[in-house]
């Protein structure tokens, strides 16, 4: 069952997101060669649970950390470790928060030192198709409205668009109806409505979309080709004309 949130719940949505979007914005500057992912995660911790919020992440269904880092080749969910960044990678940063019994969710890619230009291209048409996604995220259209955007803006470009994993509803829940896929028909899906809060989350391949998930941990989601994937992510909130961006 999809949600519409009252206003009450508006505003504690709106304080989730902004934890989740400080927190993005606090950890970039150490995104630098030399530091393990695993430091990140501490400080993406140690950041949202002095503000008062939990991380949505830790303990999920029993993923290990609070943060998910993906570097170059890992579409979404990869587990921090003692592994470096290096100069030359890209990484995606994933968070959520919850405060007040709500959730926020979002994510964004990040250059590591001197990245090339199909890496930096890569980021920046992943950032825009959100945007092309979330001007179709109108009371009145439908789903499939979104993904056809994003789908449409990407592949035209020359990119893949992953399948296998979606955006989402987003509330009490940091996983709520519905599924937002980042491809479809425009003018089909189920009908989007005012006070519906969504996790746009577009990942997509400077390759082949297929993904595998690691066999052994159960969660690392990688591109099949082992070429680059980036993940640009906001909560977002329907209202009678442009969607309010809540963790931006």
């Amino acid at each position: 069952m999809i949600t519409t949130k009252t206003p009450s719940e508006i505003i504690k949505m709106r304080d989730a997101g902004a934890v989740v979007r400080d927190t993005l914005l606090m950890i970039e500057e150490y995104i630098k060669p030399g530091v393990t992912t695993k430091e990140l995660d501490m400080k993406i911790e140690e950041f949202i649970r002095k503000a008062g919020a939990v991380p949505s992440f830790k303990n999920y269904n029993g993923f290990p950390a609070s943060s998910c880092i993906s570097i170059d080749e890992v579409v979404v969910h990869g587990i921090p470790s003692d592994r470096e960044l290096k100069s030359g990678e890209i990484v995606s940063v994933d968070v959520g928060a919850i405060l007040k019994g709500f959730h926020g969710d979002a994510a964004r890619t990040f250059e590591v030192g001197e990245v090339d230009e199909d890496k930096r291209k890569l980021i920046e048409v992943t950032k825009q198709s959100f945007f092309e996604g979330i001007r179709q995220a109108r009371d009145g259209r439908r789903l499939g409205d979104i993904g056809h955007a994003i789908q449409e803006y990407c592949e035209s470009r020359g990119y893949g668009v992953v399948r296998e994993m979606a955006g989402h509803g987003i509330g009490r829940h940091m996983h709520e109806d519905p599924i937002i896929p980042n491809y479809g028909v425009a003018g089909m899906g189920v009908p989007i409505k005012k006070g519906y809060t969504l996790a746009i989350e577009p990942m997509i391949t400077l390759g082949n979309p297929a993904i595998r998930i690691n066999r052994y941990d159960g969660w690392t989601c990688s591109t099949a080709d082992g070429k680059p994937s980036a993940h640009y992510e906001n909560t977002i909130l329907i209202t009678g004309d442009e969607p309010e961006i809540l963790t931006l």
